[in-house]
């Protein structure tokens, strides 16, 4: 022993050395270029079958004592796996599967009996219980062992499906029944019920199969089940059974709980009897009645059975009850929403009966703007409006359009704003029920509360249609204490009186108005009481009020306003007395910083002298219109930086050119520029030229020269400046031209006395 020890340890010694000269011998300690993978391993495995093991060898029993030897054995393997978990019914089954295999049924039911007391609440346990003794063919055993079963677990469907099939198989139809019966006592799920009715229809049971469908549709109060109720009656022929449990299941689920699907089946019931008008009812009834969101199938199906059987009236009624669904979803998700409230009154009031329409009425004016602005009641109020208008015009309901009308001013926050037109509206409905007290309470009521431009513009025309004069000179008078700046109701108040024939009050009206301190349009005031004193023909009047206003004001459009009256008054010296008038605008206006309204006198000056004056005037005029011409301004921007240069028009009056020196130079500098121009013209002439063209030359120079053509020249130049295209200017010449000019007034007055005498000789 000691030997074969010592042998063992040399052994072991020489493999460790081995061992460790290989690793001194592998150096390169890095990874192969081929790696290996788990998997390639198990896949080589695989191949190679090397895991499998073969199979133990075949026994065969030869005589009786092996036999017992062999059971003996393999019930003691299965006791043993049993004591070791009992709770493992796997081990249960497959003992008692081989006793089976044995033929050996007392011994497997016993074994089943045993786990039963293991765990009698294994499903499979008792399947496999009762499977063994219908196949051994132990009828009583297995009923004994699914009323066992079905008693401990009653909930377990597949017990009941698989006793009820194995009573029918049997043939005991009787017993079968009976299971059901136990069955529906527990009220299983829908298919366990079908089942039952199958099994009745299978025998014929028709009346058994109805009952048990009353108890179905208690239990399970679906939808689907009532529908298929109604479905088994009509497909047995009892068409009225089948109307009737419709009808039963519309009163049963109520409005509350109403469903699409049951009118749409409901309705296509009726449809296959041909009872149209049924149908059309019934969907009309569930529109009603059933939201928008849930009643699309049913839209659907509503206008393909008008397509097909109805009329056009037919199909526009659906397309009114969709768009009713429309507009109450809109008016759902936002009450305040007015606009889809007025689409929705619209439609309803086009089809549909007046408690409908009150109904939806009521509902819209009851969403109140949250906050009392009068731009959020702006469209809110035509709700009342639109509401009273409906009841007064459509439903002829006099007290219920006053008592809308009350509402909607009992509403309104009056303190704070108000709306004119519900007051007039009111007054009118009540002048046309003849009773005029009532409307002028309420117009009274509405100047009290809140006076407004509109109210009593509104009241006073009231009046002047019932031809009360004196009352619309108080209203006037009340009017204009409210608002004494409107000049308007002072014209109008004129306009009255004068219609009336009462020129003096009308004249005195006028006076009292342009005296008044602030008006909001004095210009249309004084422009009416003119042309009422020219309607008068009070032309000296007319006269005194020109003046008076030119006073106020030196406005061009008066002065023009003023020679026109002048001209269109007849009289010899209607002209002359136009003429002043021009002359004397141009004058006071010469101090006018706006020149385009002094250059619009001129034109209207020069228009009339075109028309009425000679030659002599025209020309007067047209000596005195301007000059355009361009120029340029440098800009600044709002933070004081340079924004750059301008370019605006100006208009230069010769009047205003005689007293500039700046422009005057400018001029004779324009000449100077021109005189050069010639001279050099003059000296490319050349030397030995035609004495002809000498001749010619002196002789224009002395016909120019001669007093009779001065004239003629000077208005040729001043043609040729006008009809010169704009010239272009800019502040900075105009600055160096006076700095210039400061400079040669320092030096001396001699050049200004030469160029003084140069522009005389010219």
């Amino acid at each position: 022993m000691l030997k074969v020890e010592l042998a063992g340890r040399r052994k072991r010694g020489r493999w460790m050395d081995a061992v460790k000269k290989d690793i001194q011998r592998v150096k390169n300690k890095a990874p192969a270029e081929v790696q290996i993978t788990a998997e390639q391993l198990l896949r080589e495995a695989k191949e190679r079958e090397l895991e499998l093991l073969p199979p133990p060898p075949k026994q065969k029993i030869t005589d009786q004592e092996e036999l017992n030897d062999y059971k003996l054995r393999k019930r003691k393997s299965f006791e043993d796996n049993i004591r070791k978990n009992r709770t493992v019914i796997s081990n249960w089954i497959k003992y008692a599967q081989w006793e089976e295999s044995l033929k050996e049924i007392q011994r497997a039911r016993s074994i089943y009996e045993r786990a039963l007391d293991v765990d009698h609440r294994n499903v499979t346990l008792w399947l496999k219980y009762a499977e063994i003794e219908m196949k051994s063919r132990q009828v009583n055993h297995a009923r004994n062992i699914w009323d066992r079963a079905i008693t401990i677990l009653p909930r377990v469907n597949q017990f009941w499906y698989k006793y009820t099939y194995m009573e029918e198989m049997l043939g005991n139809i009787a017993g079968c029944r009976q299971v059901f019966e136990r069955w529906m006592e527990w009220e299983p799920e829908e298919q366990a019920w079908h089942s039952y009715i199958n099994f009745e229809l299978r025998y014929k049971e028709v009346e058994k199969a109805r009952t048990i469908y009353e108890r179905f549709v208690i239990v399970h109060p679906e939808v689907k089940n009532w529908i298929k109720y109604a479905r088994f009656e009509e497909k047995h022929g009892y068409i009225a059974h089948g109307r009737k449990v419709y009808e039963r299941a519309v009163e049963f689920f109520g409005e509350e709980h109403v469903d699409e699907n049951l009118f749409v089946a409901f309705a296509r019931f009726e449809e296959t009897q041909k009872e149209f008008e049924r149908v059309r009812v019934i969907y009309k009834y569930a529109l009603d009645r059933i939201p928008k969101h849930q009643a699309q199938e049913l839209f659907k199906n509503y206008t393909m059975f008008e397509k097909k059987f109805g009329d056009r009236r037919g199909i526009e009624d659906v397309i009114v009850s969709k768009r009713r669904f429309q507009y109450e979803e809109e008016v759902k998700a936002n009450p305040h929403n007015y606009d889809a409230w007025f689409d929705y009154l619209r439609l309803v009031e086009s089809d549909a009966d007046a408690d409908t329409v009150r109904d939806v009425y009521e509902r819209a004016i009851a969403n109140i703007p949250p906050i009392q602005e009068k731009r959020h009641w702006r469209r809110y109020i035509y709700l009342w409006i639109n509401y009273g208008l409906y009841e007064e015009l459509e439903v002829k309901d006099p007290e219920r359009t006053r008592q809308v009308y009350q509402a909607c001013l009992e509403l309104i926050p009056h303190k704070k704003f108000t709306f004119a037109k519900i007051w007039l509206l009111f007054a009118q409905f009540e002048i046309r029920q003849k009773n005029l007290q009532a409307a002028r309470k309420i117009m009274g009521t509405a100047i009290g509360k809140c006076p407004k431009n509109k109210l009593l513009k509104g009241y006073i025309e009231l009046e002047l249609q019932l031809r009360e004069f004196d009352r619309c000179r108080k209203l006037y008078e009340k009017y204009l204490e409210f608002t004494p700046e409107n000049c308007t109701t002072w014209i109008k108040f004129a306009e009255l009186e004068t219609i009336l024939g009462d020129i003096e009050r009308a004249r005195a009206i006028f006076e009292l108005a342009i005296g008044q301190p602030r008006l909001d349009m004095p210009e249309v005031l004084w422009k009416s009481y003119i042309d009422f004193e020219i309607e008068q023909e009070e032309f000296e009047n007319t006269r005194n009020l020109y003046k008076r206003l030119l006073q106020r004001t030196q406005h061009v459009k008066v002065w023009i306003s003023y020679a026109k009256f002048e001209l269109s008054v007849d009289g010899p010296d209607r002209l002359q007395k136009c003429r002043q008038i021009y002359e004397e605008a141009n004058r006071s206006m010469r101090n006018c910083e706006e020149k385009e309204e002094r250059l619009m006198l001129l034109e209207s000056w020069r228009d009339f002298e075109k028309e009425f004056g000679t030659d002599s005037t025209r020309e007067r005029v047209r000596k005195l219109l301007p000059e355009k011409v361009k120029k340029r301004r440098k800009l600044t921007a709002e933070d004081g930086s340079d924004a750059g240069w301008e370019e605006y028009y100006d208009y230069i009056f010769p009047e205003d050119a005689a007293n500039q020196p700046n422009l005057k130079l400018l001029a004779m500098a324009k000449m100077w520029k021109k005189q050069q121009v010639i001279t050099e013209d003059d000296e490319t002439l050349p030397e030995n030229g035609p004495p002809a063209a000498e001749e010619t030359t002196k002789q224009s120079v002395e016909a120019a020269a001669s007093p009779e053509n001065r004239l003629t020249t000077a208005s040729s130049r001043e043609t040729a400046a006008e009809t010169e295209q704009e010239k272009t200017y800019d502040d900075r010449d105009d600055d160096s031209s006076s700095s210039s000019e400061s400079e040669e007034e320092e030096k001396g007055g001699e050049r200004k006395e030469s160029r003084s005498s140069e522009e005389d000789k010219e």
